[in-house]
Parts: structure tokens; C-alpha cells; sequence
């Protein structure tokens, strides 16, 4: 009796998750479908919301996943690499990194916007700028990234290293050669959930200086506004009109975030049929 009532819970929960979403969506593409036009992905923000467009932030937006992965990629995968291959977990400092990583991936998104805005926007110097709302986000996903690398890692069969070890392969050579090709499908598809999170993220953005208009394109060392910013700023107007543009903004969003996981779920799988 208790299974069959742990089930039925389980399965409310997913349906009432199923239907949330599913009626989300639903009011998205009803209100936001017929905003999908030249001017909201070419134009610019405007005070009039037929004209009002949104082509700086959806390059920001871009731009930012770009340096994203440039940055996260080589930490993160590095990180898991010497956690798991090359660290002593007897070592206190390593424990204590291990410990540190799973607490930050647990932070509040806020929390990481105003450490951006106190220690890169203000401590360094270096500018409400794309570049620091690039290396806040980094900071954001960085211990997911971690976290999924070495699971990644951690499922690829022993066997393997200890095979190339007894052909004479030195540690570089097994993990180089052996095993992140066999991680690769993991690797990859932890990355890119990880990149879609961060392009998803409003707070951080805000707390640095992402701007709310801009009518110019964005630059590495320039102000800049993305997409989930401007939506929110529509969102936040009076005019009913700026509500519906900010639906279309939703379905652009979508629409990148889409086309990552794709990327995520085709990688997975062509490497899945080599090993």
C-alpha cells in the first residue's frame, strides 16, 4: 500500500510539472508567435514596442556563450581531470577543494552577481562590460561543469586504463588517449546543459550593470544588455504591447537553448556508438 501511494505521489508530481510547463508554453507561442518578425531579431530597443527589437542582446547573448565555453570548458574539464585522475584524496587540500566545489554549486545566482560586481566590476576595475558579465557567469556554472566532468569521468570503465597501462602508456597517455575520448558524450552534454543555464541567467546581469536599453551592438570591453535582460525589461513596462514583444524574446531564447542541447544530444550520441 505504501509503494502504491509513493508512486501515485511521484507521478502527481510529475503530471502537475507536465501541465505547468506544458500551459507555459502554451501562453508563449500564443502571445509571442506573431511578434516573430525582421524587426525584433535585426532592430533595436525602442520606445515605441512595434519597432522595439532585440538584435544587440541577442548578440551579446551569443557573444557571452562563445566566451562561455572558452572559459569554462578548459577549467572545468581540467579540474575534473586532475580530481579524478591525479589527485591524492588523502590530501587535506584536496578535500577541502572537493567540499568547496560542491558548496558553490549550490550558491544563489545573486550571491555570484554581487561577488562580480565587488570584485570584477569594481575591484578590478574592469566595467559594467560583456567581457565581466562573461567571467560572472563562468563563475556561476564552473562547479556544475566540475561536478558533471567527473561523474563523466568516473563512468568510463577501469578496465580501459589499466589496458593501456599494461601496454606501456603513461598516465598523460591514458587520460589523453583513453579516457576523455570515452568521457567525451559526458563531458560535452554537461558543458552545454551548464552554458544553457548561464545564458537563462537575469540576476547576475543586473547586479554587474547590464543595461536595460541599448540600441547599439555590443563589444568585448562595451556596454551591453542580453536577451533574458531585455525580456525582463519588457516584461517590466506598462504597455501591454511590450509584454507580447517580450514573448517572441522568450521564443528566440528557447530557440538558442534548443539548438544547444541538439548540439548536447548529437555529440552524446555519435560518441556512444564509437566506444
Amino acid at each position: 500500500m505504501k509503494q502504491v501511494v509513493f508512486r501515485g505521489a511521484l507521478l502527481l508530481s510529475l503530471a502537475v510539472a507536465f501541465v505547468t510547463l506544458g500551459a507555459l508554453l502554451y501562453t508563449v507561442l500564443r502571445d509571442g508567435w506573431g511578434q516573430l518578425d525582421h524587426t525584433l531579431i535585426s532592430g533595436v530597443n525602442s520606445s515605441d514596442p512595434h519597432n522595439a527589437g532585440a538584435r544587440p542582446a541577442i548578440l551579446a547573448t551569443i557573444y557571452m556563450g562563445v566566451l562561455l565555453l572558452a572559459f569554462v570548458v578548459p577549467i572545468g574539464v581540467g579540474t575534473a581531470i586532475y580530481l579524478e585522475e591525479y589527485a591524492n584524496k588523502e590530501r587535506w587540500y584536496n578535500r577541502l577543494l572537493e567540499v568547496n566545489i560542491l558548496n558553490l554549486a549550490a550558491v544563489p545566482s545573486i550571491v555570484y552577481g554581487i561577488l562580480g560586481l565587488a570584485f570584477l566590476v569594481r575591484g578590478l576595475d574592469l566595467g559594467r562590460v560583456l567581457l565581466a558579465g562573461a567571467m560572472i557567469l563562468t563563475l556561476l556554472v564552473l562547479p556544475t561543469v566540475i561536478i558533471a566532468s567527473r561523474e563523466a569521468l568516473r563512468a568510463v570503465p577501469n578496465s580501459i586504463r589499466q589496458g593501456a597501462y599494461a601496454l606501456g602508456a603513461t598516465r598523460w597517455q591514458v587520460v589523453w588517449r583513453q579516457v576523455l575520448p570515452a568521457a567525451l558524450p559526458g563531458l560535452a552534454t554537461g558543458s552545454i546543459l551548464a552554458l544553457s543555464r548561464a545564458l537563462g541567467e537575469t540576476a547576475p546581469l543586473i547586479m554587474i550593470g547590464a543595461l536595460t536599453y541599448v540600441a547599439f551592438d555590443p563589444t568585448l570591453l562595451g556596454p551591453f544588455t542580453a536577451l533574458p535582460v531585455q525580456i525582463y525589461d519588457w516584461i517590466s513596462q506598462s504597455d501591454s504591447e511590450y509584454t507580447l514583444r517580450a514573448a517572441g524574446g522568450i521564443i528566440v531564447l528557447l530557440a538558442i537553448l534548443l539548438v544547444l542541447n541538439s548540439v548536447a544530444i548529437v555529440v552524446r550520441n555519435r560518441y556512444q556508438k564509437r566506444w
